[in-house]
């Protein structure tokens, strides 16, 4: 009977070893960098692809409740296109769809954040999961720094929600202009230059996780994520290309749960916010895989220019006299929130990819 059990275990055992080896030899090619997806970042991406799924889902439904479907115009359409195209290649989408949507009076301001939101969440998933497979960065920091940003947005909405539409054109205004001084200083080359890390430990890791739950914050009223997570990329050493992961990462997984909230208020322009998603994904797959590289120091000084002629220009509507503005304008709740970059960037996304 000992002798039958010891045959059975030692069977059992031989089975398991032999399953454990075989797993072993597949985890090699799992895990090897130079063959197959790593798996945390094949779990991330599985992930942006699960909340990519979520949230067309609950889009379309809500679209669907909402009453009859209206398309589009060409001019929304254009307008996704120029600006996820331009995101992709460091230009940014923040700053240059305010201004077009504004300047082709498609969008009340009070919608204007959850537009950009909705519109923009999609494209910029799919930013991140090109970034993410191409640009080498260290996948622990990378979760880390993202889980940072999502509280940090969360956060912030709960405060924002609740702005009138006043203070959403004067938040808006101030964050256009904090985003081209940063614009500005990195185009005159006054931004730090970045090391040769590709990953945070330590104290370092603790600065960058707070930097990136502000950042996340700030995004909520309107504040881009690009030119901060490349400054404070750049003060901790680490190398610049890993801006890009790290801000489109985060954007990715924020936007669609932030999106949810405007969805459901209907604090958004749902027309405007279709064509940005339309065109907008096009747009980055051209940027991304045919074009890979534009010299945009000349489009960002035109950026600049068109951006802080918004400014003025939701400052001055912010602040001219009351009898002009509709009554009810500045009891008129929205939440903020940017998708794109804003600032220009020395990195162009790889040939390779």
């Amino acid at each position: 009977m000992l002798l039958a059990l010891l045959g059975v275990a030692s069977r059992s055992t031989a089975t398991w070893l032999g399953e454990l080896c075989w797993w072993c030899r597949w985890s090699k090619f799992i895990l090897a960098r130079d063959k197959f997806v790593p798996l945390p970042k094949l779990i991330l991406l599985l992930l942006l692809i699960g909340i990519a799924l979520w949230f067309t889902i609950t889009w379309v439904i809500a679209l669907m409740r909402s009453g009859p479907f209206q398309a589009p115009s060409p001019f929304q359409l254009l307008v996704g296109f120029i600006t996820d195209f331009l995101d992709t290649l460091g230009v940014g989408s923040f700053a240059t769809t305010t201004a077009l949507l504004r300047a082709g009076k498609s969008v009340d301001d009070s919608k204007l954040p959850g537009t950009l939101n909705v519109g923009h969440a999609l494209p910029t998933i799919l930013q991140a999961l090109i970034f993410i497979e191409f640009v080498k960065i260290d996948m622990w920091t990378l979760w880390l720094l993202i889980i940072a940003s999502i509280l940090g947005a969360y956060g912030g909405a709960s405060f924002v929600s609740r702005l009138p539409k006043r203070m959403i054109q004067i938040g808006m205004a101030t964050a256009l202009l904090i985003a081209v001084t940063l614009l500005i200083a990195s185009l005159l080359k006054w931004t730090p230059k970045g090391g040769s890390e590709l990953g945070l430990t330590g104290t370092y890791l603790a600065i960058g996780f707070v930097g990136n739950f502000i950042f996340g914050a700030l995004m909520t009223i309107g504040v881009g994520a690009y030119a901060p997570i490349m400054i404070m990329v750049n003060l901790l050493g680490m190398n610049q290309e890993t801006a890009f992961p790290l801000m489109m990462g985060s954007c990715g997984f924020l936007m669609p749960v932030a999106s949810y909230r405007f969805i459901k208020s209907g604090m958004y322009d749902a027309r405007a916010a279709i064509g940005l998603t339309l065109l907008g994904l096009p747009g980055v797959m051209v940027a991304a895989f045919i074009v890979k590289k534009l010299s945009s120091e000349g489009l960002n000084w035109l950026v600049v220019a068109v951006v802080i002629y918004t400014a003025l220009s939701m400052l001055y509507a912010a602040f001219k006299p009351a009898a002009s503005q509709p009554a009810a304008s500045d009891k008129e709740p929205a939440s903020l929130g940017d998708p794109g970059n804003d600032s220009g960037n020395p990195y162009q996304p790889p040939r390779g990819m």
